[in-house]
């Protein structure tokens, strides 16, 4: 019998094990006071490097504490409320319990003689958020790794779907096929057109409206533009919170447009879902009911642990249109729910567990309250940098990013751009806070994120002061713009700060 497996003979070990491990994860979290230690990648990579993993070290309690040394002792907390970068949250702890029971049962919900209510239970809760989408009873979906494999899943089926709707056989249309989104649409949009064999200026952009929302007069116009072209809009993608501004593209208005011109839509809501649970902003994401394709990302904005994200789609049976079956898996014949049949991954953990565990444990309401809160925080953070004469601002926030940039009257723009990415690099060598940094109109800027309902206006505070502290240390150390190395400001770093 090998004693490391888990299994009945190994409960009382597994259990005293897990014990251990909570012990020293709830030692770090109580110590810790801000995001990230400090360390640089160096001394890191060499305390990594000088691990032997050709001679281990013979017991858990050992490699614990040798993982509780180079993991947790320098890893990023999401839930400290000065970090303020990425689209990163706290985790509610229903589902970190679920965790736990689906990582030592190790459920595949792939076919049914795998998973059995694991599959009913994720397919109950595709069904749940279809309902809060504004779906009817043919809806479905299925869970995904994130955003980006929900993206291209949605642009997979519309692909599909215009194939089949074609006269001209497969090769000669899909170099014509388009893809219509916004620059301010997700960098996955991109990367899915070459995945799914597309031409190299597949992603045709369309112009917003000033604020970074689509216009849709400009989408009807492109679409007349590419049809004169003899060209084939397959998709449109609509975003529901984009990365940067936070911003809500006109949902309805597009809707009318790809149904009256028969191109699906797919709506990229990985942000903005959490919208589908708020009381006080819901509005926003008016007009999502005519989508064909909805991406939602729970480890955003339901404040779920990495790895929980659904594709959900309007009708069911264009889930099918990649339908591969296998004998020794889910046979042509099978007359139970097989979830390969619909997923672009065949081994697959059961993420949904941990948002049924949210949800049964404090509820759909209570989810919405916390991201109604990070909304009304970003709106807090806009208004204290709007006092204060050496910040700028780009817009009003929508969601819960806000864009701003530490420049005082008599620093050029030039010398800003150069000055902003060292600021930020040295807040986060400092580990007192992060934040973001991007590119908007050419121009660099610093980004807050905020997605910790327990981040307070008094936290915002201090990190805005100290940004503007770090800010004139640098100015102030004899400052030569010609000393500064840039973050450079192209097309990478824009797609970078998409992450």
């Amino acid at each position: 019998m090998y004693p490391h497996l888990f299994g009945r003979h190994t409960v009382d070990t597994y259990v005293s094990s897990i014990d251990r491990t909570a012990a020293v994860l709830a030692d770090r979290v109580r110590a810790v006071r801000q995001p990230y230690s400090g360390d640089a990648v160096a001394p890191l990579q060499a305390k990594v490097d000088s691990v032997d993993l050709d001679a281990p070290l013979g017991t858990t309690d050992a490699a614990l504490d040798e993982v509780a040394d180079l993991y947790l002792d320098h890893a990023v907390w999401f839930h400290e409320p000065t970090y303020l970068a990425h689209l990163n949250c706290p985790v509610a702890i229903p589902a970190l319990n679920a965790e736990l029971l689906l990582a030592a049962v190790n459920t595949s919900v792939d076919t049914w003689d795998q998973s059995t209510t694991g599959t009913l239970i994720e397919r109950r809760l595709i069904a749940w958020t279809a309902e809060r989408i504004g779906f009817g009873p043919t809806a479905d979906g299925v869970f995904t790794s994130g955003g980006t494999q929900s993206n291209l899943h949605g642009l997979l089926l519309a692909r599909e779907d215009r194939l089949a709707r074609a006269d001209a056989d497969r090769a000669t249309m899909l170099p014509r096929l388009r893809v219509l989104a916004t620059a301010e649409s997700h960098f996955s949009v991109s990367k899915s057109a070459g995945l799914l064999g597309l031409a190299a200026d597949a992603v045709v952009p369309v112009a917003t409206d000033g604020t970074g929302r689509m216009d849709p007069v400009a989408l009807d116009a492109e679409i007349d533009r590419l049809l004169d072209q003899d060209l084939v809009p397959m998709a449109v993608v609509a975003t529901a919170g984009t990365t940067d501004r936070g911003c809500v593209d006109p949902l309805a208005a597009i809707g009318t447009i790809c149904r009256d011109r028969a191109v699906w839509l797919h709506v990229d809501a990985a942000y903005g879902c959490g919208l589908l649970i708020s009381t006080r902003h819901r509005h926003l994401l008016d007009g999502i009911a005519a989508a064909d394709s909805v991406t939602v990302d729970f480890h955003k904005s339901f404040f779920q642990p990495i790895s929980s994200s659904a594709i959900i789609v309007r009708n069911a049976p264009t889930m099918r249109r990649v339908a591969v079956h296998a004998d020794y898996l889910n046979p042509r014949t099978a007359t139970v729910p097989n979830q390969v049949d619909k997923s672009l991954q065949t081994t697959r953990r059961l993420d949904a567990l941990k948002l049924w565990m949210t949800l049964r444990a404090i509820g759909a309401d209570q989810l919405g309250e916390m991201f109604d809160q990070v909304v009304y925080l970003a709106q807090q953070a806009y208004g204290l940098l709007r006092e204060s004469d050496d910040f700028e601002l780009v817009m009003r926030p929508v969601l819960s990013t806000v864009l701003f940039r530490y420049r005082p009257d008599w620093l050029p723009v030039e010398d800003c751009d150069r000055l902003l990415p060292r600021l930020r690099a040295r807040l986060f060598a400092d580990g007192a806070a992060i934040i973001a940094g991007t590119v908007v109109d050419g121009h660099y800027w610093l980004k807050f994120t905020l997605l910790n309902p327990n981040t307070t206006v008094e936290d915002l505070r201090t990190v805005i002061e100290l940004i503007r502290r770090t800010g004139q240390e640098l100015l102030d150390a004899e400052w030569d713009p010609a000393l500064i190395v840039p973050e450079p400001v192209t097309p990478e770093v824009c797609a970078n700060a998409n992450v």
